[in-house]
């Protein structure tokens, strides 16, 4: 689990890097260049891919806010070869925004009525 949790470390600062250098535009390239290859995936579940990103946030340097979270955590299971999805959504009243993954369609890192109340801007 510690060689998991470095990774997602990993993908937490690379993730906070090309946010600074590109914004949303670098975290949508990071993306397409994670795109999950046609084969079978890794014997690690995404439950213990995501727990792993969870710890990584515990001892991240800083305050993760949704946005990292969910590009790491999709760029990871995409590395462990699970076809994973970036949602961004927002909400008009109260204004507010929120990313998450979902896998075959299912929530993953979040609530699973997360999609309910925010409508969907993108998906990638």
């Amino acid at each position: 689990m510690t060689r998991l949790v470095a990774e997602a470390l990993y993908y937490l600062v690379r993730t906070e890097w090309r946010m600074r250098r590109g914004g949303l535009s670098a975290l949508h390239d990071m993306l397409k260049e994670t795109e999950s290859p046609n084969s079978l995936p890794s014997q690690l579940t995404p439950e213990q891919l995501c727990k792993a990103v969870d710890m990584a946030c515990v001892l991240y340097f800083k305050s993760v806010l949704c946005l990292q979270r969910s590009v790491a955590t999709a760029v990871l299971l995409r590395h462990h070869r699970f076809p994973a999805k970036l949602v961004i959504g927002a909400r008009i009243l109260p204004f507010k925004s929120h990313a998450w993954v979902e896998l075959r369609g299912q929530v993953i890192n979040d609530k699973p009525y997360i999609p309910q109340l925010y409508r969907e801007l993108e998906r990638c």
